[in-house]
């Protein structure tokens, strides 16, 4: 008989723990926090607002644990965010190419991410970063569809160990004035790696290969990380929002 008081072969015990603060955020913590101590000192009974301001900095750049799905045939979503935009569209030229993702157009996965999401992306899958190009541009709405091509943004190409390829892209949005990178062409990275960050609400595109149906539907909430957005020899998945 199994003991009662000891978890069965294989199980462990999981406890929720406040998400960290990422590194990057904590200059920004460190500047309101400083600012709030003026306002405490100069103007007492604004204090309080700036300490609310302080606290959603610091929530911004939190930096929760993920447990990614690990298998073949498996695209995980790199952003947490509303799923805005499902469509085939032409690859950006930027992606484009032999040494990007060829030439046909694919199936194209917009997440948009509000400034009270979690801003840290993630690699989709596990292999090789191929590409990384950064462009400058305008900070429109991010959730408008010329976004994609006139905002600021960051292409990724990451190449799988099976020779599949899929491309994103970080894009800056309205408040969004930064896009900063931990990756670089050549790295190794598995699936769910954290390879940047967009400050202050944004938006990023997946792109899918053919053989990938997508698996969110519109209007559906993404976690980076862990929410599977393609699965190779799928079926095109739908909801129904309720």
């Amino acid at each position: 008989m199994a003991s009662l008081d000891k978890p069965p072969v294989g199980t462990t015990t999981v406890k929720w723990r406040f998400p960290a603060l990422h590194p990057e955020g904590r200059k920004y913590v460190m500047i309101a926090a400083a600012i709030t101590f003026v306002v405490w000192l100069f103007v007492p009974l604004l204090t309080w607002p700036f300490i609310g301001l302080t606290a959603w900095v610091a929530i911004f750049f939190r930096d929760p644990v993920r447990v990614t799905p690990q298998g073949d045939g498996l695209i995980a979503s790199p952003a947490d965010g509303l799923v805005t935009m499902i469509e085939r569209v032409p690859l950006p030229p930027e992606m484009a190419g032999p040494n990007g993702l060829g030439e046909a157009p694919r199936i194209r996965v917009s997440i948009f991410m509000s400034v009270f999401d979690v801003h840290i992306n993630r690699t989709p899958i596990s292999g090789t970063i191929r590409q990384v190009v950064y462009i400058s541009g305008k900070f429109l709405n991010a959730d408008l569809d010329k976004a994609s091509e006139e905002n600021e943004r960051q292409h990724f190409v990451v190449e799988g160990n099976d020779g599949v390829r899929v491309g994103f892209t970080q894009i800056a949005g309205l408040v969004a004035r930064r896009i900063v990178t931990f990756a670089k062409p050549g790295d190794i990275v598995t699936a769910g790696q954290r390879i940047g960050l967009i400050r202050f609400g944004s938006r990023v595109d997946v792109y899918l290969p053919d053989d990938y149906g997508c698996q969110v539907a519109l209007g559906q909430r993404a976690v980076a990380g862990e929410t599977v957005i393609g699965r190779r020899g799928a079926e095109r998945a739908t909801g129904v929002s309720q």
